[in-house]
Parts: structure tokens; C-alpha cells; sequence
């Protein structure tokens, strides 16, 4: 079936191609110097930098660096990669540095007037003011924010209508990214954070955190499956002894992502076959998939169905710690199902604590972020089955089956939050997910530090 499809959308372009129908399939960033622009967006003579340092609010400023894949996996340009990462690495030699890569999905790209791009801009102008400001009641130095945006083609085809059938054949490109170019790039990333952990001797705040959207969270998931299984088995701990699980980087969250819920499933057996985590145990990934996500919710089971047609499955079992109870698995309904919408993997809910729209929603200053993170982090070490964290205006309930501080969070987001498939830009949503990566960023530890800095009692 996906043979036909990815024929059949080669031939539509070929007998269109003079209306333009195919998504061109070129290098949008070739500039490798560092463009600085007073402001976001950047002038238009920076959209072509693969470097841009930009203005947050007031004094705090982020980098934003651009890698590029071709339809093969390939990077566009080995030099473009290696630009980005030499001046992370030339800014960690002397600082800590706080990386959020995004992987974008579906339909997008890393042209300069991709929405998601300026999605990915707000959010790293929102955690580079709450640096600044957590700075200066804390004493610690603000970090630098960087952001490191990953582009390949995630629309083949520009017509409408015609363009919704590269679902399945994007999926196959999206996996075919992961598995080549995006674990390489994630991987020297990651040794930035180690070095600087070395030149610190252990006392870096350096961290790193990725995040892949739709068919961007296939690639995440293609290039860091079996490290994260590894890190929940060779804990943070010597050999033998039972610790906190370690993760890739600091953070992983998939939003909306459109792979199966089988690939999903060792990290999920794992983790709730384990009843309890210590408090130091800080979230590891989180996958976010909205229940009006109707591209997950039904065209890829459908697509899945025809491609698996053939195989053969059986039933899983795996025991639930917190529950103390045998549970069975569908594996045949796991692998047509996407991960977000398989209910038995399920740990979370995430919903509005009001009835305000997302344009009723006042834009959050540095020192109510930072306040909200003084909350939900300690509310985080406090959690147990059922607990409800609060996030300002939205909820995050954990199921009364899944253990406390669990670090595999899968979140079914309310729809009003995120409204489709490729919504992603509600500020509460936004919010959310910075509240996330400072959580993650910082350990026990020093969230007990900044809340006494702040006044602020751990919550019982």
C-alpha cells in the first residue's frame, strides 16, 4: 500500500510539476554565520542564516540554529551541522547552556515563514526570560538559550486535497530522518552537555531537551528508542542498584506524534511494571496527543491496518505494580494504533482548570513563570497515583493506576487545547511545555533551592 501511494504521488507531480504541486525539496539555510537581528522574527536578510542570535524580553537574548535533511536521511551539509554545533560548543566552554531542539512534523519545513518556526521562537524567548528573571532573585547565572530547529520536507505535495495522502509516505521519510541524520545531530549535541558536566567537574547546569511534533515525534522516537530502553535499565546508579532512570539529554516530549503504539511499548512495560520512583526522579518523556487529533486518531490506524495486514499478533501480559494487577495487552490493536491513543499506556490527562479560551489568555511575565515553576516542581516531587498538578490554568491528572513520579508520561490533552492534529500554539499549551523543561532542567535539589530563595513551601 505505501509503495502505491508514494508512486502514485510521483507520478501527480511529475504530470503537474509546471502548477508547482511537489514542496520543493531544497536547503532553506546556506548563510553559516551568526546574524544578529534586534528583532523576532529576525530581519529578512538573517532568514537565510543557519545562526540567528534574537532578542527575548529585556536584557535576555537565545540562539537559534538550523540543521537540514534531505528526503533520504541525509544532512543537506555536513558544514551547516557543524557550524551550529561548533558554536554551542564555543559558547558551553564558558557557560551553561539551556538546548531545546524541536523536530517539526507533517506539512512543515525550515522555511523562513514555517508557523512552527515562530512557534519554536516564542517559546525560546519565553524560557530565556525566565532565566533572566530566575537570576535575578536567585544569585545563579542565567543560562544561555539555545535552540537548534531540524528541517526535512514534511509535505511532498502542495495541492489541496492531494496533499493529505502523504501521510503514510511522510511517515516512512520521518523514520528514514530518525534513523540516519537526526541521531547524529542528537548525539553530538549531547556530548556538549558532557563536556561541559567534565569541565565543571559535575557542576553544570548545561541541559538539553528535545521535542518532535507529529512525524517529527516518529523521528525523535526512530533515533532515541533504544537509548532511552537502555536508560531505564542501567539507571544513574552504580550496576545492580535500583535508581533514578536515566533518559536521553534531560527531556524528550512528542506532541501529536504519528508512530505506533507498539514501538512504545518496552518503555511503557517497563516503567509500569516498576511501583515506585524515588523523589529525585525527574520526568524523562512526555507524549502529548490531543483527542481531536483526527489524523492519528483515525486515518493512521486505517493506514496502518492495510500495511500490517499480513502479521501476526498476539496477546501481551505485563504486571502493574501500583495496581498489583495482571494486565493484557492487544498487541495487534497497539501496532495500528497511535501511541497517544492507546489507552492502556495512558498515564495522564491534561485539561483546562476554566472555561477561558486561548485568546482569553493574558501572555505570562518572566516572574509568573518562574512562580509557577516554584509550584509545580514540588508538586511534582509530591506525586503519587491520581495526583493533580496544576500548570496556572491547566490540570495534569495522573491515572490511579500509574505510579507517582512515573518519568513516561503519556497526556491526553483535552481539545480544547489542542484543537487538531498540527495545532500546537495555544499559550497554555506553550506554557505547559516550558513549565516542562524547567522541571526537567533542574534537579530536586536545586528546585528546593530556588523555592527557598523564592519563599516558596514545598508543597505537602
Amino acid at each position: 500500500m505505501t509503495g502505491q501511494v508514494v508512486k502514485s504521488l510521483a507520478a501527480v507531480c511529475f504530470l503537474v510539476s509546471g502548477l508547482t504541486a511537489c514542496a520543493p525539496l531544497i536547503q532553506y539555510r546556506t548563510d553559516y554565520a551568526v546574524c544578529v537581528s534586534p528583532l523576532s522574527p529576525p530581519s529578512p536578510e538573517c532568514e537565510t542564516h543557519a545562526l540567528q542570535q534574537l532578542p527575548g524580553t529585556g536584557a535576555a537574548n537565545y540562539l537559534l540554529g538550523f540543521v537540514e535533511f534531505d528526503d533520504q536521511g541525509q544532512l543537506w551539509d555536513r558544514k551547516q551541522m557543524a557550524a551550529v554545533v561548533d558554536k554551542l560548543s564555543t559558547e558551553a566552554a564558558s557557560k551553561d547552556l539551556l538546548m531545546v531542539v524541536f523536530v517539526h512534523g507533517w506539512k512543515h519545513s525550515a522555511a523562513p515563514n514555517d508557523g512552527n518556526i515562530e512557534t519554536f521562537r516564542n517559546v525560546l524567548a519565553g524560557l530565556s526570560e525566565s532565566e533572566a528573571y530566575l537570576s535575578s532573585r536567585t544569585g545563579l547565572p542565567a543560562r544561555q538559550v539555545a535552540g537548534i530547529y531540524l528541517g526535512w520536507r514534511g509535505g511532498s505535495v502542495t495541492l489541496p486535497l492531494i496533499k493529505e495522502l502523504t501521510f503514510w509516505e511522510r511517515k516512512n521519510t520521518a523514520q528514514k530522518v530518525g534513523y540516519v541524520g537526526v541521531a547524529e545531530v542528537l548525539s553530538r549535541l549531547e556530548l556538549i552537555k558532557r563536556v561541559r558536566e567534565s569541565l565543571t567537574s559535575g557542576n553544570s547546569r548545561t541541559r538539553l531537551v528535545v521535542v518532535g511534533h507529529s512525524f517529527g515525534g516518529a523521528v525523535v522516537n526512530s533515533a532515541l528508542a533504544q537509548i532511552l530502553e537502555r536508560g531505564f535499565v542501567q539507571t544513574t546508579c552504580p550496576a545492580e542498584t535500583q535508581c533514578d532512570v536515566a533518559g536521553f539529554g534531560n527531556l524528550v516530549v512528542l506532541i501529536n506524534p504519528a508512530f505506533e503504539a507498539l514501538l512504545f511499548g518496552p518503555l511503557s512495560d517497563m516503567s509500569t511494571e516498576r511501583g515506585r520512583y524515588f523523589e529525585s526522579q525527574l520526568p524523562v518523556v512526555a507524549v502529548l496527543t490531543s483527542e481531536a487529533d483526527y489524523a492519528t486518531r483515525y486515518a493512521f490506524p486505517a493506514g496502518r491496518w492495510l500495511s500490517t495486514f499480513f502479521e501476526k499478533e498476539h496477546d501481551l501480559t505485563r504486571r502493574n505494580a501500583t495496581s498489583k494487577q495482571e494486565e493484557t495487552v492487544d498487541e495487534g490493536n497497539a501496532n495500528r494504533t497511535a501511541v497517544g491513543h492507546f489507552e492502556p499506556y495512558r498515564t495522564h490527562r491534561l485539561y483546562p482548570s476554566d472555561e477561558k479560551t486561548r485568546e482569553q489568555v493574558a501572555e505570562m511575565r518572566g516572574s509568573e513563570r518562574v512562580q509557577m515553576f516554584s509550584q509545580s516542581s514540588a508538586a511534582w516531587v509530591n506525586d503519587k497515583p491520581g495526583s493533580k498538578i496544576r500548570f496556572g490554568g491547566l490540570v495534569l491528572e495522573r491515572t490511579a493506576t500509574s505510579a507517582g513520579r512515573n518519568p513516561y508520561l503519556v497526556v491526553y490533552v483535552d481539545k480544547r487545547l489542542i484543537a487538531d492534529h498540527n495545532d500546537i500554539d495555544d499559550p497554555r499549551v506553550i506554557h505547559f511545555l516550558e513549565q516542562l523543561i524547567m522541571i526537567s532542567s533542574h534537579s530536586s535539589e536545586q528546585g528546593e533551592q530556588i523555592r527557598r530563595k523564592l519563599g516558596s513551601p514545598v508543597l505537602p
